[in-house]
């Protein structure tokens, strides 16, 4: 009897071990953050294992242990659940990697005029703005060729070189005497903050005299009758002498007229936004709001639409438009660029201009520019093409951003942690290599409004089937695992691209051709590669070796920033064009 009770006792503590929280009692190792939308918890370490709970993005849980890809969370209640590693970061990670590529928002000024502000890493994406030299820069985020910044144009990307950090983030001065200012531009925007993202409150107009309260490096604290907020400062001209409240003017009756032979309007503000009608040269609106570069106008009766400010012309009721294309005048940015008879891709062309030519604009038609010739003739040249001086018309082309703003993307980079994967003839190791492609790819999908995740984002080891995981638990449009090649024949080079499955070849080609093109690279061809990766992914796949670490030349070829930032420029072109065709 006693020994039927102990084996009774014994088989009770058993089941009430199953069921109890895991790795109870067990310490904490750190902690993780939730890095997408929402993650399963699981009861265990495995996709088989049943889901017990949700978490979401941004929500911190501490570590109780990791089993290979699977890390056990503390939940509420003394609970415990498990999820997939490649979905969280761990906050050690975090703060090593932000001390590697962010600058803790440093200020920086330009070091040379009509620096063009990109509205992504890389200079395929559209130009949002220009800064001039000595103009100062708050630098917001980073990668090894490219700053993100604020500026008088918002956010934006401009290419790291042109940047001169300053020593230390330059404190809020404030006036202890207030000054008057002028508004020195047609019109302004008064913000709740100091930053071209903050929401707008109020306008001026030229001329208006305003107190300044405060200066925040490139902004003014202001006041003006019953508005206080912020402008930038490089539009007030400030007064010596203390401040006297006589205002001026008023920012209502604000109105535009069209300079574009046709302007589309949309339903929002934005180029992804849908046309629901036009407007013609000439016609005028008045504005009911404004969002960045985009005015809110009623262009039938009845109907509201939002238009580019690009093509507008703006006066008040009492004032008419002053502003004029007649001085205004555009940069070539490419050498060879066509100089057209007639404002299309299909016309003749009439001359060729070379990067750093410029013109004077005569008009503007479409998303073309109608420029005076040497010879005192005229012709037409694509606004995205070319770039306007100032602040005037700046022309933009939808570009491959259009193609993955909100596709799923899972980025590979091949090997990490123990497995090195190939050793190059001067060392270099193959899963360095592959993750630094991938942040550079990484940021430009994002800055497309791609949803982009790494499958390991540091020097950690990732099994083959976590990768593929990745992808599935994603419900991934594209999977690009990320490869450098090897030799015993040290004279081989090239790059090289595999599928698997028929259905893959469209994406491995696409990806192939554009980063070849990109970075000049020898192209050895796209074939058939029996590996795991993309053989047993049940999403468009592939993987690209993106070169031959063993031959010495092409090691410090691949090894460069040019060729880093041009593979990672052509796999996104390529991705681009891949989701155009299909």
């Amino acid at each position: 009897m006693s020994k039927k009770f102990t084996l009774f006792l014994f088989s009770i503590i058993l089941i009430f071990g199953t069921f109890l929280p895991q790795g109870k009692g067990m310490a904490s190792s750190g902690t993780v953050t939730i890095s997408t939308d929402t993650v399963n918890v699981r009861s265990g370490p495995g996709l088989s294992y049943p889901l017990t709970f949700t978490v979401k993005r941004g929500e911190k849980y501490s570590i109780v242990k990791e089993t290979g890809d699977w890390i056990e969370i503390k939940l509420a209640l003394g609970q415990t659940g498990w999820i997939v590693n490649w979905l969280v970061t761990k906050d050690n990670e975090t703060n090593s990697e932000q001390a590697s590529t962010s600058t803790g928002k440093k200020m920086a000024k330009a070091n040379t005029d009509q620096l063009r502000i990109r509205s992504g890493p890389g200079t395929s994406f559209p130009i949002v703005g220009f800064i001039n030299q000595g103009q100062e820069v708050t630098i917001l985020d980073q990668n090894e060729n490219w700053y993100k910044i604020t500026s008088s144009f918002g956010e934006g990307w401009v290419i790291r070189e042109f940047l001169d950090i300053q020593s230390g983030n330059s404190p809020s001065a404030s006036s202890s005497n207030p000054k008057m200012g002028t508004v020195t531009a047609d019109t302004i925007n008064i913000r709740t903050e100091a930053s071209a993202s903050s929401p707008i409150i109020g306008k001026l107009t030229y001329g208006t005299n305003v107190t300044i309260t405060s200066k925040q490096n490139s902004w003014l604290e202001i006041s003006y009758s019953s508005l206080k907020g912020w402008v930038k400062a490089e539009f007030i001209e400030e007064q010596s002498g203390t401040a006297k409240d006589t205002p001026k003017n008023t920012s209502t009756g604000e109105y535009s007229t069209v300079t574009a032979e046709s302007l589309s309007v949309r339903s929002d503000s934005s180029l992804n936004a849908a046309i629901i009608g036009s407007v013609a040269k000439g016609q005028q609106f008045a504005i009911l709001e404004e969002n960045n570069n985009w005015a809110k106008i009623e262009y039938e009766s009845g109907s509201y639409g939002w238009v580019s400010g690009w093509y507008l012309e703006k006066t008040t009721a009492s004032t008419p438009a002053k502003q004029s294309l007649k001085d205004s005048k555009v940069t070539i940015l490419h050498n060879g660029t066509n100089i057209r008879q007639e404002a299309k891709v299909q016309s003749n062309v009439v001359a060729l201009a070379n990067e750093g030519d410029t013109f004077t604009v005569k008009r503007i038609v479409n998303d073309w520019y109608e420029i005076k010739l040497k010879n005192g003739r005229t012709g037409f040249v694509a606004g995205w093409i070319a770039s306007m001086n100032g602040s005037n018309t700046q022309i933009q082309k939808s570009g491959a951003e259009s193609y993955l703003k909100n596709k799923t993307i899972v980025l590979d980079p091949g090997h990490g942690g123990g497995d090195n994967g190939t050793t190059g003839a001067n060392g270099t190791l193959e899963k360095e290599l592959t993750l630094r492609t991938a942040r550079l790819l990484y940021d430009k999908l994002r800055a497309a409004g791609a949803n982009v995740t790494l499958t390991r984002s540091s020097d950690s080891f990732i099994t083959l089937p976590s990768r593929v995981n990745a992808a599935t638990a994603n419900d991934a449009d594209a999977f690009i695992s990320l490869h450098y090649d090897s030799s015993l024949d040290r004279s081989v080079r090239g790059m090289t691209g595999y599928y698997y499955y028929n259905d893959q070849e469209g994406l491995a080609d696409s990806l192939y051709t554009s980063t070849v093109a990109q970075t000049k690279l020898e192209g050895r061809g796209v074939r058939f590669g029996d590996f795991h990766v993309i053989r047993e992914n049940s999403q468009k796949a592939a993987l690209i070796e993106l070169g031959y670490l063993s031959d010495p030349q092409e090691e410090i070829t691949l090894n460069s920033g040019v060729f880093q930032e041009n593979a990672a420029s052509g796999l996104y072109e390529g991705l681009a064009r891949y989701f155009k065709n299909n």
